[in-house]
């Protein structure tokens, strides 16, 4: 396996034989919940990285359209998601994963036209367009309501 299909496989984790989109995202999320207890700016540099990254690896690997192996889209997205996160909390994880993977599955207005552009740059647009949805939903409900990603401590 070249290094350019091991990163836009999102490390492996595209090859799981059920739903590898999910797949992808948990093991994001996993690692997302690491970066976010490491540090305020770890989170933020793995994006910029899974973006700058997933564009290049996807065009390596002469990925196409999509196929479903592919994941470091997820990657970013679920990143992305996680971004207004203080610190990682069993509900805002769980709310920034049903959240990503809502839109990501739903494709409502951009996230949609997203998806149907071609190339690297629509491989990875869809997911980061998703997961900057998720982030501005938790961004506002942590807003209007304080505390409601923050438990249990």
């Amino acid at each position: 396996m070249t290094f350019a299909r091991l990163v836009a496989s999102g490390f492996g984790s595209g090859f799981f034989p059920i739903a590898p989109g999910t797949a992808g995202s948990f093991v994001a999320l996993l690692l997302g919940a690491g970066l976010l207890w490491l540090s305020p700016a770890a989170l933020p540099v793995a994006v910029l990285a899974a973006a700058f990254g997933g564009l290049w690896a996807v065009s390596a690997a002469d990925a196409g359209d999509d196929p479903g192996w592919v994941v470091i889209d997820e990657v970013a997205g679920q990143w992305i998601a996680l971004l207004p996160l203080a610190r990682p909390t069993l509900a805002g994880l769980a709310a920034a994963f049903v959240l990503f993977r809502l839109l990501d599955i739903v494709k409502p207005g951009p996230v949609g036209w997203a998806d149907r552009q071609h190339g690297p740059a629509g491989v990875m647009a869809d997911d980061m367009i998703a997961g900057a949805i998720a982030a501005g939903i938790l961004w506002a409900a942590q807003t209007r309501w304080p505390g409601i990603v923050d438990w249990p401590g």
